[in-house]
Formats: C-alpha cells, sequence, structure tokens
C-alpha cells in the first residue's frame, strides 16, 4: 500500500471508488419486465395486471386486506392522513426530526402539526413525548422509522389506541417492517414509497397499507374521480414486482453489510450509530451521529464524497426550517436540534456490494477521520 492509498483524496490521495459510489445493478427480471411491457403495449395501460399482481402481492406480504397503489410516498402520507380523518382543526402529533413534507401534509389538510423531540440513543420518536402530547384535538400521531432505526411501536401503538388516537407509520425508509416481519406492532395504516432511490424503486410511487374498513373507504372516496386522483402506472407496478419478490433476500443482505460495517467502525466514536450492530433495520439511509469536535460534519462529508462514498449530512430539524406560525411544539426539542446538526447517513448501495465494497467504505472513513487536523485546515466550502 503507497502513501497514497492513506491520504484522503480531498488531500490528494486515491479515492476509494474513483467512479464514484458503488450503485446495486440492474436486474434481469426488471429488464425483462420492461420490455415484456414494450413489446405487448402493456406499458400505455391505466390499469391491468401488473397493478392488480402488486396489490394482491403487497397485502399477502403485509397482511392486510386493503393496498392502494399511489403516485408516491409524500402523496401516500397525506392520503394515509385522510384516511384515517385528519381535517382542518385536527392536531398531529409527530417528531420534530422527520422528513419535511410529513409536516407540510399536515399542514395541507388544515390540521396543527405538535412537534415532539427525539430520543438521544437512536434520534427516533421519543415515544413517551409523543403519548403526553396527545391532547382533545389529536387526531392521530404520524411518525417515520429513520436512519436504520426504529420507533417503539409496541408502546405508542396501544397507548394510542386506548385515548382514539389513529397511529400513521411511515415505513417509507423501512418497508420491511411492514412486508418482513408480521409480529411487528403496526400502526392504523402503513405507508410506503418507492421513489428513484428507496429499497423498492420504480422512479416514483407509493403505497398505502391498512386492514381497517373505514379508513380504506375514505381514501377510496377522495382518490376515486373517474380517474385514480394519485395514480401508480402499469410500468411501474411492472418492475416493482420482481423486486418485491427478492427483497427478503436483500433485506437480509443490507443487514450483514451494515452489521460488517458497524463492526469495523466499533472503535472509533466519531460516528454512534443510531441502528443497532445485531440487528440493523430499514437500511435505506444507515445513520450516525456525528461528533463535531472532529472536523465539521460538512467538511466530512465533503471528504467522503470524494471518496465516493454517499455519505451526506441528514435531514434539517423541522422546527428549525418552518416559522413557528406552522406548528406548536410540546417541549424545547433540544435533541431534534441537534439531530439536525449533527446526523449523517450513507446510502444504502454500498450495503450489498459484498464484503470487500463494505470494507473499503470502512477504510474510506478511517483514513478520513485519521487526517482529522489536516482536513481541518481546508475550507468547509466546496
Amino acid at each position: 500500500m503507497n502513501d497514497g492509498d492513506r491520504l484522503p483524496a480531498l488531500l490528494g490521495g486515491t479515492p476509494a471508488f474513483p467512479d464514484g459510489p458503488p450503485r446495486v445493478g440492474f436486474s434481469e427480471d426488471v429488464g425483462d419486465a420492461l420490455r415484456r411491457l414494450a413489446a405487448d403495449g402493456g406499458w400505455a395501460r391505466y390499469e391491468g395486471p401488473e397493478s392488480d399482481g402488486l396489490r394482491a402481492e403487497l397485502a399477502e406480504a403485509a397482511s392486510v386486506r386493503h393496498t392502494r397503489l399511489v403516485a408516491g410516498g409524500t402523496a401516500a402520507v397525506e392520503i394515509a392522513l385522510r384516511g384515517v380523518g385528519v381535517g382542518p382543526g385536527d392536531e398531529v402529533v409527530l417528531a420534530a426530526y422527520d422528513f419535511k413534507a410529513n409536516l407540510t401534509d399536515v399542514l395541507a389538510l388544515g390540521a396543527t402539526p405538535v412537534l415532539v423531540d427525539v430520543r438521544r440513543d437512536d434520534a427516533q420518536l421519543d415515544v413517551d413525548a409523543a403519548i403526553d402530547a396527545c391532547g382533545p384535538r389529536t387526531k392521530a400521531v404520524l411518525f417515520s422509522h429513520l436512519h436504520g432505526g426504529t420507533v417503539d411501536t409496541a408502546t405508542l401503538v396501544p397507548a394510542c389506541r386506548r385515548r382514539g388516537v389513529a397511529v400513521v407509520e411511515d415505513a417509507c425508509q423501512a418497508p420491511g417492517l411492514w412486508l418482513c416481519r408480521p409480529g411487528h406492532a403496526r400502526g392504523d395504516v402503513g405507508v410506503l414509497s418507492f421513489g428513484g432511490s428507496k429499497l423498492l424503486s420504480a422512479g416514483r410511487g407509493g403505497a398505502v397499507l391498512t386492514d381497517d374498513d373505514r379508513v380504506a373507504q375514505r381514501i377510496k372516496l377522495h382518490l376515486d374521480r373517474g380517474n385514480d386522483l394519485s395514480p401508480m402506472s402499469e410500468l411501474q407496478a411492472a418492475v416493482l414486482r420482481p423486486q418485491l419478490a427478492t427483497f427478503s433476500a436483500a433485506e437480509a443482505e443490507r443487514a450483514a453489510g451494515a452489521a460488517q460495517l458497524l463492526d469495523a467502525l466499533s472503535d472509533q466514536d466519531t460516528l454512534r450509530p443510531l441502528a443497532r450492530s445485531d440487528e440493523p433495520s430499514g437500511l435505506y439511509k444507515l445513520g450516525f451521529w456525528y461528533r463535531t469536535d472532529t472536523i465539521s460534519r460538512d467538511l466530512f462529508c465533503r471528504a467522503m464524497r470524494a471518496e465516493g462514498v454517499a455519505l451526506d449530512p441528514a435531514f434539517a430539524a423541522l422546527h428549525k426550517t418552518h416559522g413557528r406560525s406552522r406548528y406548536r411544539s410540546a417541549s424545547g426539542l433540544e435533541i431534534a436540534t441537534d439531530a439536525g446538526n449533527a446526523l449523517v447517513v450513507l446510502h444504502h448501495p454500498v450495503l450489498t456490494c459484498g464484503p470487500e465494497t463494505v470494507a473499503a467504505v470502512a477504510d474510506a472513513i478511517g483514513k478520513t477521520l485519521a487526517a482529522a487536523d489536516e482536513l481541518s485546515a481546508l475550507s468547509d466550502s466546496p
């Protein structure tokens, strides 16, 4: 190994991945689906056997009676909130650290977001805080499983049901919790995303899953307008079906890759994982608390990008990006503030590219942290 191999790429060394971040290869099964629909004209259908098949397969995997295919994950969250009856004057409790569209979906329905804090260990919704924030106007709790962590649904769901509060579970980053874990304590409605970077991808698209007849009926009344208000195409459904068939195996492969990476990073204290190394879950983004007293988070992520590793700053906290008039806060939100300032996330494809690739990611992180003093002399600007 020469000196250039140990020097971070940002300082002139050899990048770990000179061609850029590793990507998941194009599946032959997906290619076959595309070619089949191109040949028989099925790609142009509004609705057909691919959509019917995907609905049935998702329902079977999730053990639910109602599956609605929709245009995207953000649309799915709004539709799920409509399904549980959220409307003007209601309140919806959600974490102050979450994807920004969840807050704006609540606002779009004329309801008020009530922001609560997250946990210090894994940056997931603080379930006790969410339960305490439920009041007479609370219609639902909306939460996401984020960055390899999982929300404590075993505590949250029964507590909400005792209060007559609906639970909308955003599993866009963690579809396996609905599709691979039948024993998982689930919300009244589950939301999936099939966006271009997601674990199940069709470029766009999403799904709303529920076993509640009343929720399904409200969704049907909202979306059925002669045409579907929020449709998924036959082409999207066709490319999702072969991915769903192999999803459990891919989940196991991602978990193995994540466990290997977390083990390799266990001797350092600059990056602290949100996921448990013995049971990583929801591995669309593998998240870490980053200790910002080494080099700044932005500079560290810039250095990792120079290595060809897709590691980036995570979300901004919702209360830092929206005016106070748009939400009500139930506490000081100190941990959510910290999460918005300190979390970093690794994109999932490297986790399924094999042990050598995962080892190269760990090595790139190690050599970057080892050169913190030299890197700190650089500007944070790109």
